[in-house]
């Protein structure tokens, strides 16, 4: 079983940054699409930030410029650098391949992060 285990969430203040990690068990992310997703309270998960087996990148226009993705295939790791945060970033985020299936049993807990003064 694909297992996926989210970290590096907290709390910040507006403008703060955070960088979360996403490790990988029994899958090879150098084969897939890859991407950062989140959730906030009452709303359906979306994607963040996508990233391609070789290093190319695309992000939500409500992240573009403030938030950062990267991948080390060798680790099996993915990151999000989140800079500039906003009180709208608040939602859990989760990591798994690009299109993942909302009932997949891959997903992880996520990690939580929240934006507040």
């Amino acid at each position: 079983q694909v297992q996926l285990v989210e970290s590096g969430g907290g709390l910040v203040q507006p403008g703060g940054s955070l960088r979360l990690s996403c490790a990988g068990s029994r899958i090879r992310f150098g084969m897939y699409n890859m991407a950062w997703y989140r959730q906030a309270p009452g709303k359906e998960r979306e994607v963040v930030a996508g990233i391609t087996p070789g290093g190319a990148t695309s992000y939500a226009d409500s992240v573009k410029g403030r938030f950062a993705i990267s991948r080390d295939n060798v680790k099996n790791t993915m990151y999000l650098q989140m800079n500039s945060l906003r009180p709208e970033d608040t939602a859990v985020y989760y990591c798994n391949i690009w299109g993942a299936p909302s009932d997949d049993g891959s997903w992880g807990q996520g990690t939580q992060v929240t934006v507040s003064s």
